[in-house]
């Protein structure tokens, strides 16, 4: 950290500044210029804060020189990290597809969409059973009994699962009942109390941008995880809230190159989330794919005009089986390609298409 002092701040200024930092157990570096003092921190800044110093007397402003988070920079690991789910790898050669409805309704929605899902060659399956809602009239999951509904759906096919965990008290729950990768969502992003218990399970973390969070706010999300043990944390983009309102979200494909270049870790994008729209999700998603990202979660229901949640938003089967291809296409273009799925999936028994 570097304490900048005002033109002409007094020595027992800059003395207390010393003081401070070498109380915090850092060694003291002092630069004095023509107009002004240079008061650097050396060793792990991380522990001091730019407040610390900005309001003591003679002080113009502090700033960090290293990343405020760590074990999740490139920094830290140069290599590429890859995630393993249920045999998914995330962040390696391959994209991996990640499908399937916002919420889970009944077994007969749940057979149709993992049907769906595996026919389109996606990997892993999505589904919310709890789900966070800005309503508290609107539907709000159906708890443990969607988790199994989700998992029976799922296992049907070969398809590991990825869902929503709101409450840490659920968290020894979502382990009983087999999750494969636990969703912490937009609203959940900057809920430490739960980033820190996910951090001490070795059970992949999915991890949503907030809504309004900035980059270093979402890195630092994914610290708590991270400095909590668990290192298999996979990030996920899926769209801002800025001053748009023709959309639901803006996809920010500028954070895809950034966050690989600042982070070893996997980035996937939802772009169902991002649009809103289901006629939005094929660009946005191969965007998303051009740009870099290591995967997409996308929102796929058998019959999605009868969706209870999210309904606009969500890709009827056969849309899904398209996008699968133009996906294909983009990412041959790039020098990948969507990850195949296991060999012994074909051998899995047909799933029952919802009618209603």
């Amino acid at each position: 950290m570097i304490i900048v002092m005002e033109p002409g701040a007094s020595q027992p200024a800059v003395e207390a500044v010393e003081k401070r930092i070498r109380a915090a157990g850092l060694a003291v570096h002092v630069s004095r210029g023509v107009e002004r003092t240079l008061v650097g921190a050396i060793g792990d800044e991380r522990s001091l804060e730019p407040g610390m110093f900005e309001s003591m007397p003679g002080v113009e402003r502090a700033m960090h020189i290293v990343k405020p988070y760590k074990l999740v920079s490139r920094e830290w690991h140069r290599g590429r990290t890859v995630v393993d789910i249920g045999g998914a790898a995330i962040g390696g050669d391959d994209v991996q597809v990640i499908a399937g409805p916002c919420s889970i309704e009944s077994d007969a929605q749940m057979a149709g969409a993992a049907g769906a899902v595996a026919r389109g060659g996606a990997r892993l399956m999505r589904g919310g059973a709890f789900k966070p809602r800005t309503s508290p009239y609107a539907f709000q999951g159906l708890g443990v009994e969607g988790l199994r509904m989700l998992k029976r759906a799922a296992a049907g096919h070969g398809l590991p699962v990825v869902t929503e965990l709101m409450d840490v008290r659920m968290l020894d729950t979502f382990l009983a009942e087999g999750v494969d990768a636990i969703q912490v969502g937009t609203r959940n992003m900057q809920n430490f109390d739960l980033l820190k218990e996910v951090g001490r399970v070795q059970v992949p973390v999915v991890l949503k941008r907030g809504m309004s969070a900035t980059i270093a706010e979402w890195l630092m999300a994914a610290e708590y995880v991270a400095a909590g043990g668990n290192h298999r944390i996979v990030l996920c983009e899926r769209g801002i809230r800025t001053f748009e309102t023709a959309y639901r979200n803006v996809l920010d494909v500028t954070a895809i190159p950034y966050v690989k270049r600042e982070s070893h870790l996997p980035v996937i994008v939802d772009p169902s989330h991002a649009g809103g729209k289901a006629w939005m999700v094929p660009a946005l998603a191969c965007a998303a794919l051009a740009a870099g990202a290591d995967g997409l979660l996308v929102e796929v229901h058998p019959c999605p005009s009868e969706a209870w949640c999210d309904a606009d938003q969500a890709l009827a089967p056969d849309e899904f089986a398209s996008l699968m291809a133009r996906l294909g296409a983009v990412a041959a273009a790039i020098g990948r390609a969507i990850a195949p799925a296991p060999a012994d999936r074909a051998h899995a028994a047909p799933a029952r298409v919802a009618t209603g």
